[in-house]
């Protein structure tokens, strides 16, 4: 079959396609009252680390690998901590209940700082919970991790919270126009298909294909 029949059988049934396009847009479009409220986020980064406790009754020679070796351990111990539900209660009891971020925080390493994000719908009790957050970590950190003996955490705050909305996903972006997408392939996949059960004569081709000859054509009146 040659590009031009593939064309006609195209045109001859576009309605087919424009209609299936139009349909699949307008449901598109209804179901985009279903979108989810915004979401924000907001992240902090802390440095973290332990002042050394020199052993009693013995000489001490001060070795700073042993020193950050413990520290990036009670960072670890500390960010599964920021994950648990203890430090939502304790960041909910610092909100006084007006909030309950339970599951809401989630924490990473890298060396010795700890990167604690979260997200939330609405942004001002997002700010609230982030400060809250910050204040649990600095007042409660030992408590969090376990008995540390005499030794005490050191947080320095290196990146302060900045609350953002969440961009919408590129799935997101493209859900309607791959829906259109789609619903083009089909129409045309339609109209083929149309044409390939159409059993009806409709030009000297189709005559043609059946072995009969064709003497004399009538042309179509424009």
């Amino acid at each position: 079959m040659e590009l031009i029949q593939y064309y006609r059988i195209v045109v001859k049934r576009w309605w087919l396609i424009v209609g299936l396009v139009a349909v699949v847009g307008v449901v598109s479009l209804l179901g985009m009252g279903d979108t989810p409220p915004p979401v924000y986020s907001a992240t902090f980064r802390v440095n973290v680390g332990l002042e050394p406790v020199p052993p009693t009754g013995a000489e001490y020679q001060y070795n700073p690998l042993d020193v950050w070796m413990s520290s990036e351990y009670f960072m670890d111990d500390l960010a599964s901590a920021v994950r648990g539900a203890e430090f939502a209660r304790r960041v909910g009891d610092q909100l006084e209940g007006m909030v309950n971020p339970a599951g809401a925080f989630g924490a990473s390493t890298s060396y010795r700082v700890l990167t604690v994000s979260t997200t939330w719908s609405n942004p001002d009790e997002l700010a609230q919970m982030v400060n809250a957050a910050l204040v649990v970590l600095e007042q409660d950190a030992a408590e969090l991790v376990g008995p540390l003996g005499q030794a005490s955490p050191v947080l320095r705050l290196i990146d302060p919270p900045v609350v953002v909305p969440v961009s919408k996903s590129l799935t997101s972006k493209l859900d309607i126009p791959i829906r259109l997408g789609l619903a083009v392939v089909a129409g045309v996949a339609g109209a083929f298909l149309l044409d390939y059960l159409d059993t009806s004569i409709r030009d000297r081709s189709d005559v043609e294909a059946l072995g009969i000859a064709v003497l004399a054509e009538v042309p179509r009146h424009k």
